[in-house]
């Protein structure tokens, strides 16, 4: 008989395309995802993964095994709503995917609230870029994603996944304390043109919207610096390299030769929640995304400004 958690490292390399990369989003270490492959493999006496370069590749094999394991995980994901539904108290393992800045800013305050009215949920934090929670959840490989988007790069809405509004994040320009913008009320788009920008890699949200905005607003944007986490960002600016915009969730304190002038119009970006159209009745989720909506004024409220 097949071993359900064993189909599930399977589905989770598939996913994301590494054993570590699936250790991560499981809570295991990579040795541990690959015993259970290897013990799969000798269950169905059947090649699952190749060596491919410094990865690996999923057998023909495999991907039949993935696709029935997603059918087992759906079926027992629906006997445990049903079960959880007719306790009506949230209960067992919740699985959730946030954004850096929303792990860090929001998320400890609504983990520790939902732990403490709601003993019997189990409820997992990992740290994932919103363009790939959103498919993590339809998958099935999350439960509840925390994702955002801005008002230029909507956020996508894969077929069978829900979504509710949690509030709106603010974002200022940041520069250096003796930059020709410190000390001004606000700044156009328009005067953007000339400078040197620190901003987060091709391919993330933020880069996104600084690369199309800046060129909506008639200028080639010259990113002179990359880096993942903001507060690297604010750190590189702090240190005169250049200018940032970063959001306020999450951005903490700003360090002394950094100062914060406002964008006009303000930058927004938006935030949600996500999950299976298929799970949606299960009390976890319901009461996961009342918690993230009733923290959000005050986070926000109490966001540097």
């Amino acid at each position: 008989m097949l071993d359900l958690q064993r189909l599930r490292a399977l589905h989770a390399v598939s996913v994301h395309g590494t054993v570590g990369a699936a250790a991560t989003a499981l809570g295991y270490t990579p040795s541990a995802v690959s015993q259970q492959i290897a013990k799969l493999e000798r269950e169905t006496r059947t090649v699952l993964l190749e060596r491919e370069g410094r990865g690996v590749r999923l057998t023909d094999e495999a991907l039949q095994l993935v696709a029935t394991a997603q059918e087992l995980m759906a079926i027992v994901e629906r006997a445990e709503t049903e079960l959880e539904e007719r306790r009506g108290l949230p209960a067992g393992r919740l699985t959730v995917a946030a954004f850096a800045s929303a792990a860090r800013g929001l998320m400890p305050g609504v983990l520790a609230d939902l732990a403490r009215r709601h003993p019997a949920l189990d409820t997992r934090l990992t740290e994932v870029d919103p363009h790939l929670s959103v498919d993590l959840v339809a998958k099935g490989v999350v439960d509840v994603a925390v994702a955002h988007d801005w008002d230029i790069a909507p956020l996508p809405a894969p077929e069978g996944v829900e979504q509710a509004v949690i509030g709106d994040d603010l974002c200022d320009l940041l520069v250096p304390a003796g930059h020709r913008f410190a000390g001004r009320t606000a700044v156009r788009r328009e005067e953007l043109g000339g400078e040197r920008w620190i901003c987060q890699p091709p391919g993330r949200v933020c880069h996104e919207w600084l690369v199309r905005t800046l060129r909506a607003a008639g200028h080639e944007p010259e990113v002179v610096h990359q880096a993942d986490e903001n507060p690297t960002l604010v750190a590189l600016v702090a240190a005169g390299l250049g200018i940032a915009l970063i959001p306020r969730l999450g951005r903490g304190p700003l360090p002394e030769g950094v100062v914060e002038v406002p964008l006009d119009p303000l930058p927004v970006r938006h935030l949600y929640a996500l999950w299976r159209r298929g799970a949606a009745r299960r009390p976890a989720i319901a009461e996961t995304v009342r918690t993230l909506q009733h923290h959000w004024p005050t986070v926000s409220a109490h966001t540097p400004r």
